[in-house]
Protein backbone atom coordinates (compact mmCIF):
# COMPACT_ATOMS: atom_id res chain seq x y z
CA UNK A 1 0.00 0.00 0.00
CA UNK A 2 1.28 3.04 -1.09
CA UNK A 3 2.01 5.85 1.45
CA UNK A 4 -0.89 8.11 -0.06
CA UNK A 5 -3.48 5.58 0.68
CA UNK A 6 -1.96 4.93 4.38
CA UNK A 7 -2.54 8.81 4.82
CA UNK A 8 -5.70 8.98 3.57
CA UNK A 9 -6.83 5.71 5.60
CA UNK A 10 -5.49 7.37 8.86
CA UNK A 11 -6.90 10.85 8.22
CA UNK A 12 -10.03 9.72 7.37
CA UNK A 13 -10.96 7.18 9.82
CA UNK A 14 -14.47 7.57 11.88
CA UNK A 15 -15.51 9.85 8.68
CA UNK A 16 -18.22 8.60 5.86
CA UNK A 17 -15.14 9.49 3.56
CA UNK A 18 -13.19 6.87 5.50
CA UNK A 19 -15.92 3.87 5.71
CA UNK A 20 -16.29 4.56 1.83
CA UNK A 21 -12.17 4.64 1.72
CA UNK A 22 -12.22 1.35 3.98
CA UNK A 23 -15.07 -0.19 1.97
CA UNK A 24 -13.22 0.33 -1.62
CA UNK A 25 -9.98 -1.29 -0.03
CA UNK A 26 -11.00 -4.39 0.63
CA UNK A 27 -11.12 -7.26 -1.49
CA UNK A 28 -14.10 -7.73 -3.90
CA UNK A 29 -14.71 -11.36 -3.90
CA UNK A 30 -15.55 -11.96 -7.59
CA UNK A 31 -12.42 -10.36 -8.53
CA UNK A 32 -10.66 -13.10 -5.55
CA UNK A 33 -12.38 -16.03 -7.97
CA UNK A 34 -11.30 -14.61 -11.17
CA UNK A 35 -8.22 -13.84 -9.92
CA UNK A 36 -5.48 -14.85 -12.64
CA UNK A 37 -3.67 -16.52 -10.03
CA UNK A 38 -6.22 -18.97 -9.06
CA UNK A 39 -4.86 -22.18 -9.35
CA UNK A 40 -7.62 -24.87 -11.40
CA UNK A 41 -7.38 -21.74 -13.74
CA UNK A 42 -3.54 -22.68 -13.97
CA UNK A 43 -3.78 -25.95 -13.69
CA UNK A 44 -6.16 -25.71 -16.70
CA UNK A 45 -3.33 -23.65 -18.42
CA UNK A 46 -0.90 -25.90 -18.17
CA UNK A 47 -2.52 -28.58 -18.81
CA UNK A 48 -3.86 -27.09 -22.32
CA UNK A 49 0.35 -26.02 -22.10
CA UNK A 50 1.03 -29.56 -21.99
CA UNK A 51 -1.43 -30.92 -24.58
CA UNK A 52 -0.37 -28.26 -27.28
CA UNK A 53 3.41 -28.79 -26.16
CA UNK A 54 2.19 -32.88 -26.91
CA UNK A 55 0.51 -31.94 -29.86
CA UNK A 56 3.33 -29.94 -31.17
CA UNK A 57 6.03 -32.81 -29.99
CA UNK A 58 3.61 -35.40 -31.82
CA UNK A 59 4.03 -33.00 -35.09
CA UNK A 60 7.65 -32.75 -34.38
CA UNK A 61 7.89 -36.85 -33.64
CA UNK A 62 5.88 -36.71 -37.20
CA UNK A 63 7.64 -34.14 -39.23
CA UNK A 64 11.17 -35.80 -37.98
CA UNK A 65 9.64 -39.53 -38.49
CA UNK A 66 8.77 -38.40 -42.14
CA UNK A 67 12.18 -37.04 -42.74
CA UNK A 68 13.95 -39.72 -41.40
CA UNK A 69 11.62 -42.14 -44.27
CA UNK A 70 12.77 -39.25 -46.82
CA UNK A 71 16.69 -40.03 -46.10
CA UNK A 72 15.72 -43.74 -45.58
CA UNK A 73 14.08 -43.61 -49.10
CA UNK A 74 17.00 -41.65 -50.51
CA UNK A 75 19.81 -43.40 -48.87
CA UNK A 76 17.81 -46.98 -50.73
CA UNK A 77 17.32 -45.15 -53.88
CA UNK A 78 21.49 -44.52 -54.00
CA UNK A 79 21.78 -47.62 -52.86
CA UNK A 80 19.64 -48.99 -55.61
CA UNK A 81 21.38 -47.18 -58.26
CA UNK A 82 24.87 -48.18 -57.23
CA UNK A 83 24.05 -51.61 -57.03
CA UNK A 84 22.10 -51.34 -60.65
CA UNK A 85 26.03 -49.74 -61.91
CA UNK A 86 27.78 -52.12 -60.32
CA UNK A 87 25.42 -55.05 -61.89
CA UNK A 88 25.71 -52.97 -65.27
CA UNK A 89 29.88 -53.06 -65.24
CA UNK A 90 29.67 -56.35 -63.97
CA UNK A 91 27.52 -57.48 -67.22
CA UNK A 92 30.11 -55.40 -69.47
CA UNK A 93 32.80 -57.01 -67.80
CA UNK A 94 31.57 -60.32 -68.76
CA UNK A 95 30.69 -58.97 -71.99
CA UNK A 96 33.36 -59.56 -75.25
CA UNK A 97 36.14 -57.42 -75.75
CA UNK A 98 34.79 -56.13 -78.83
CA UNK A 99 31.16 -55.54 -77.50
CA UNK A 100 32.90 -53.62 -74.24
CA UNK A 101 35.65 -51.58 -76.52
CA UNK A 102 33.23 -51.14 -79.55
CA UNK A 103 35.18 -50.39 -82.72
CA UNK A 104 33.81 -47.15 -84.50
CA UNK A 105 31.52 -47.31 -87.33
CA UNK A 106 30.37 -45.00 -90.36
CA UNK A 107 28.39 -42.15 -88.60
CA UNK A 108 30.70 -42.12 -85.39
CA UNK A 109 32.97 -38.94 -84.55
CA UNK A 110 35.42 -41.65 -83.73
CA UNK A 111 35.55 -42.93 -87.41
CA UNK A 112 38.11 -42.79 -89.70
CA UNK A 113 36.81 -44.53 -92.44
CA UNK A 114 37.24 -46.07 -95.18
CA UNK A 115 33.71 -46.65 -96.09
CA UNK A 116 33.79 -49.50 -98.83
CA UNK A 117 30.95 -49.70 -101.21
CA UNK A 118 29.43 -53.09 -103.09
CA UNK A 119 31.07 -51.40 -106.12
CA UNK A 120 34.47 -51.42 -104.14
CA UNK A 121 33.52 -55.09 -102.95
CA UNK A 122 33.18 -56.15 -106.54
CA UNK A 123 36.45 -54.43 -107.83
CA UNK A 124 37.89 -56.26 -105.28
CA UNK A 125 36.39 -59.51 -106.36
CA UNK A 126 37.86 -59.30 -110.50
CA UNK A 127 41.28 -57.74 -109.27
CA UNK A 128 41.39 -61.40 -107.43
CA UNK A 129 40.26 -62.88 -110.20
CA UNK A 130 42.66 -60.91 -112.51
CA UNK A 131 45.45 -61.71 -110.41
CA UNK A 132 44.65 -65.65 -110.66
CA UNK A 133 44.37 -65.04 -114.14
CA UNK A 134 48.15 -63.80 -113.58
CA UNK A 135 49.00 -66.49 -112.16
CA UNK A 136 47.50 -68.71 -114.10
CA UNK A 137 49.18 -67.26 -117.50
CA UNK A 138 52.26 -67.25 -115.89
CA UNK A 139 52.30 -70.97 -114.85
CA UNK A 140 51.24 -71.85 -118.48
CA UNK A 141 54.58 -69.90 -119.70
CA UNK A 142 55.64 -71.47 -123.12
CA UNK A 143 52.65 -73.19 -123.67
CA UNK A 144 51.11 -72.70 -127.08
CA UNK A 145 47.60 -70.62 -126.32
CA UNK A 146 45.48 -73.63 -127.95
CA UNK A 147 46.75 -76.23 -125.43
CA UNK A 148 46.13 -74.18 -122.05
CA UNK A 149 42.30 -74.92 -122.22
CA UNK A 150 42.95 -78.51 -122.39
CA UNK A 151 44.88 -78.33 -119.13
CA UNK A 152 43.39 -76.20 -116.95
CA UNK A 153 39.86 -78.42 -117.57
CA UNK A 154 42.13 -81.38 -116.55
CA UNK A 155 43.53 -79.58 -113.25
CA UNK A 156 39.88 -79.02 -112.55
CA UNK A 157 39.80 -82.60 -112.38
CA UNK A 158 43.24 -83.04 -110.45
CA UNK A 159 44.58 -85.43 -113.18
CA UNK A 160 47.74 -83.93 -114.39
CA UNK A 161 50.42 -84.74 -111.11
CA UNK A 162 53.84 -83.21 -111.95
CA UNK A 163 56.55 -85.56 -111.82
CA UNK A 164 60.44 -84.81 -112.36
CA UNK A 165 60.61 -83.50 -116.36
CA UNK A 166 62.06 -85.94 -118.51
CA UNK A 167 65.58 -86.18 -120.06
CA UNK A 168 65.45 -84.34 -123.55
CA UNK A 169 67.76 -82.87 -125.63
CA UNK A 170 65.31 -82.06 -128.08
CA UNK A 171 63.61 -79.58 -125.48
CA UNK A 172 65.74 -78.71 -122.71
CA UNK A 173 63.94 -78.26 -119.67
CA UNK A 174 64.53 -74.23 -118.77
CA UNK A 175 63.40 -72.15 -115.51
CA UNK A 176 61.65 -69.42 -118.00
CA UNK A 177 59.31 -72.61 -119.13
CA UNK A 178 55.83 -73.74 -117.57
CA UNK A 179 56.21 -77.61 -116.34
CA UNK A 180 54.00 -78.50 -119.24
CA UNK A 181 55.79 -76.82 -121.84
CA UNK A 182 58.75 -79.50 -121.04
CA UNK A 183 58.85 -83.34 -122.39
CA UNK A 184 56.90 -85.91 -120.40
CA UNK A 185 58.41 -89.23 -119.26
CA UNK A 186 56.76 -92.31 -120.45
CA UNK A 187 55.91 -93.44 -116.71
CA UNK A 188 54.28 -90.04 -116.43
CA UNK A 189 52.15 -90.08 -119.62
CA UNK A 190 51.00 -93.92 -118.40
CA UNK A 191 49.83 -92.22 -114.99
CA UNK A 192 47.67 -89.32 -116.90
CA UNK A 193 46.19 -91.79 -119.39
CA UNK A 194 45.33 -94.48 -117.06
CA UNK A 195 43.46 -92.14 -114.55
CA UNK A 196 42.17 -89.64 -116.50
CA UNK A 197 40.46 -92.63 -118.26
CA UNK A 198 38.97 -94.10 -115.57
CA UNK A 199 37.93 -90.33 -114.21
CA UNK A 200 35.93 -89.90 -117.46
CA UNK A 201 34.22 -93.47 -116.95
CA UNK A 202 34.00 -93.62 -113.19
CA UNK A 203 30.21 -94.40 -113.53
CA UNK A 204 30.79 -97.27 -116.12
CA UNK A 205 32.55 -99.85 -114.14
CA UNK A 206 32.54 -102.34 -116.66
CA UNK A 207 34.43 -100.03 -118.98
CA UNK A 208 37.14 -98.89 -116.49
CA UNK A 209 40.78 -100.47 -116.61
CA UNK A 210 42.02 -102.17 -113.65
CA UNK A 211 45.01 -101.84 -111.20
CA UNK A 212 48.33 -104.36 -111.66
CA UNK A 213 48.73 -106.53 -108.13
CA UNK A 214 51.92 -107.13 -106.72
CA UNK A 215 50.97 -110.76 -107.10
CA UNK A 216 51.03 -111.01 -110.58
CA UNK A 217 54.35 -111.31 -112.93
CA UNK A 218 55.34 -108.30 -113.64
CA UNK A 219 54.76 -107.25 -117.70
CA UNK A 220 58.73 -105.34 -118.12
CA UNK A 221 61.66 -106.13 -116.48
CA UNK A 222 62.58 -102.48 -115.28
CA UNK A 223 59.29 -102.51 -113.59
CA UNK A 224 59.32 -104.04 -110.58
CA UNK A 225 55.90 -104.41 -108.03
CA UNK A 226 58.73 -102.32 -105.82
CA UNK A 227 57.78 -99.48 -108.82
CA UNK A 228 55.59 -96.60 -107.43
CA UNK A 229 53.97 -97.14 -111.05
CA UNK A 230 54.02 -100.34 -111.33
CA UNK A 231 50.23 -100.79 -110.83
CA UNK A 232 49.30 -98.23 -113.40
CA UNK A 233 52.14 -99.38 -116.39
CA UNK A 234 51.11 -103.32 -115.07
CA UNK A 235 47.76 -102.30 -115.76
CA UNK A 236 47.68 -100.85 -119.02
CA UNK A 237 50.45 -104.01 -120.07
CA UNK A 238 47.35 -106.65 -119.31
CA UNK A 239 44.61 -104.46 -120.79
CA UNK A 240 46.78 -104.63 -124.20
CA UNK A 241 46.96 -100.69 -124.40
CA UNK A 242 50.89 -100.62 -124.25
CA UNK A 243 52.48 -103.73 -126.19
CA UNK A 244 54.39 -106.25 -124.02
CA UNK A 245 55.13 -109.68 -124.12
CA UNK A 246 51.72 -110.08 -123.04
CA UNK A 247 50.36 -109.17 -126.36
CA UNK A 248 52.86 -111.17 -128.44
CA UNK A 249 55.62 -108.45 -128.84
CA UNK A 250 59.11 -110.54 -127.22
CA UNK A 251 61.29 -107.56 -127.97
CA UNK A 252 59.41 -105.29 -125.34
CA UNK A 253 61.10 -106.85 -122.30
CA UNK A 254 61.99 -103.39 -120.77
CA UNK A 255 59.58 -100.26 -120.63
CA UNK A 256 61.81 -97.24 -119.83
CA UNK A 257 59.67 -95.51 -117.37
CA UNK A 258 62.23 -92.55 -117.08
CA UNK A 259 62.64 -91.80 -120.52
CA UNK A 260 60.31 -89.20 -122.74
CA UNK A 261 57.75 -90.04 -123.98
CA UNK A 262 57.94 -89.61 -127.94
CA UNK A 263 55.08 -88.84 -130.41
CA UNK A 264 54.28 -92.42 -132.25
CA UNK A 265 54.17 -93.80 -128.49
CA UNK A 266 51.25 -91.66 -127.33
CA UNK A 267 49.27 -92.40 -130.11
CA UNK A 268 49.78 -95.87 -129.75
CA UNK A 269 48.82 -96.12 -126.54
CA UNK A 270 45.65 -93.91 -126.66
CA UNK A 271 43.89 -94.74 -129.99
CA UNK A 272 42.62 -98.00 -128.59
CA UNK A 273 40.80 -96.47 -125.41
CA UNK A 274 39.04 -94.34 -128.46
CA UNK A 275 37.90 -96.77 -130.36
CA UNK A 276 37.81 -99.76 -128.22
CA UNK A 277 38.09 -101.65 -131.23
CA UNK A 278 41.40 -103.40 -132.82
CA UNK A 279 43.30 -101.30 -134.80
CA UNK A 280 42.78 -101.73 -138.43
CA UNK A 281 45.56 -102.51 -140.85
CA UNK A 282 47.56 -100.43 -142.73
CA UNK A 283 50.28 -99.64 -145.46
CA UNK A 284 52.28 -96.59 -145.35
CA UNK A 285 51.10 -95.49 -148.63
CA UNK A 286 47.91 -95.72 -147.12
CA UNK A 287 48.58 -92.87 -144.15
CA UNK A 288 50.67 -91.08 -146.16
CA UNK A 289 47.76 -90.42 -148.59
CA UNK A 290 45.79 -89.76 -145.50
CA UNK A 291 47.68 -87.33 -143.99
CA UNK A 292 49.74 -86.11 -146.13
CA UNK A 293 52.99 -87.03 -144.09
CA UNK A 294 56.25 -86.96 -145.47
CA UNK A 295 57.75 -89.11 -143.50
CA UNK A 296 55.77 -92.29 -143.10
CA UNK A 297 58.66 -94.19 -144.07
CA UNK A 298 59.94 -93.96 -140.98
CA UNK A 299 57.04 -94.89 -138.26
CA UNK A 300 56.83 -98.42 -136.74
CA UNK A 301 54.25 -100.99 -138.25
CA UNK A 302 52.07 -100.86 -135.21
CA UNK A 303 52.43 -97.20 -134.97
CA UNK A 304 51.04 -96.73 -138.57
CA UNK A 305 48.02 -99.22 -137.65
CA UNK A 306 47.31 -96.40 -134.80
CA UNK A 307 47.91 -93.35 -136.72
CA UNK A 308 45.29 -94.83 -139.66
CA UNK A 309 42.45 -95.19 -136.83
CA UNK A 310 43.31 -91.99 -135.28
CA UNK A 311 42.80 -90.06 -138.88
CA UNK A 312 39.00 -92.19 -138.79
CA UNK A 313 38.20 -89.83 -135.69
CA UNK A 314 38.18 -86.86 -138.04
CA UNK A 315 37.71 -83.59 -135.96
CA UNK A 316 38.54 -85.48 -132.56
CA UNK A 317 41.84 -86.89 -134.14
CA UNK A 318 44.57 -86.80 -131.23
CA UNK A 319 46.94 -85.87 -133.29
CA UNK A 320 45.14 -82.95 -134.39
CA UNK A 321 44.27 -82.23 -131.37
CA UNK A 322 47.58 -82.05 -129.73
CA UNK A 323 50.21 -81.11 -132.73
CA UNK A 324 47.89 -78.84 -135.30
CA UNK A 325 48.15 -79.46 -138.64
CA UNK A 326 51.41 -80.47 -140.24
CA UNK A 327 52.79 -82.39 -143.04
CA UNK A 328 55.54 -84.15 -140.63
CA UNK A 329 54.92 -86.74 -138.12
CA UNK A 330 58.23 -87.07 -136.40
CA UNK A 331 57.83 -90.11 -134.94
CA UNK A 332 60.59 -89.95 -132.40
CA UNK A 333 60.25 -86.63 -130.82
CA UNK A 334 59.56 -85.61 -127.66
CA UNK A 335 55.37 -84.63 -126.29
CA UNK A 336 55.12 -81.96 -124.22
CA UNK A 337 52.97 -82.18 -121.00
CA UNK A 338 50.92 -80.03 -122.89
CA UNK A 339 50.67 -81.75 -126.13
CA UNK A 340 49.72 -84.91 -123.64
CA UNK A 341 47.14 -83.08 -122.07
CA UNK A 342 45.48 -82.39 -125.27
CA UNK A 343 45.52 -85.63 -125.91
CA UNK A 344 43.95 -87.05 -122.80
CA UNK A 345 41.31 -84.20 -122.78
CA UNK A 346 38.76 -86.48 -124.64
CA UNK A 347 38.04 -90.28 -125.03
CA UNK A 348 35.85 -91.44 -127.44
CA UNK A 349 34.95 -92.14 -131.23
CA UNK A 350 33.62 -90.07 -133.91
CA UNK A 351 29.79 -90.62 -132.59
CA UNK A 352 30.10 -90.83 -128.83
CA UNK A 353 32.46 -89.61 -126.26
CA UNK A 354 33.67 -87.42 -122.83
CA UNK A 355 35.76 -84.62 -122.25
CA UNK A 356 37.02 -82.76 -119.28
CA UNK A 357 34.84 -79.76 -120.19
CA UNK A 358 31.88 -81.72 -119.76
CA UNK A 359 33.12 -83.81 -116.89
CA UNK A 360 33.72 -80.63 -114.87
Amino acid sequence: MSLLTFGLSVGCAGSPLGDQVQQSLEADPQLEDTSPLDSSSSEAGTEATDQADETSGIADNQTNSAQADSAEAETQTEGDAVEADNSAAADRTDEPADTVARTPEPGDQDFIGPVWSDSDAELTSSDQEAVDASNTAQALTGVPADLQAYIRDLQALELLALSEPANSTDNPASADQSPFAQPISRREYARWLFNSYNRFYEDEPGDRLRSGSSSDEPAFQDVPTSDPDFAVIQGLAEAGIIPSAFTGNSTAVNFRPDAPLVRESAILWKVPLDTRTALPTTTPEAVTAAWSFQDTASIDALALRAIAADFQLGDFSNFRRAFGYTTLFRPDKAVTRAEAAAMLWRFGNTTEGRNAAEIN
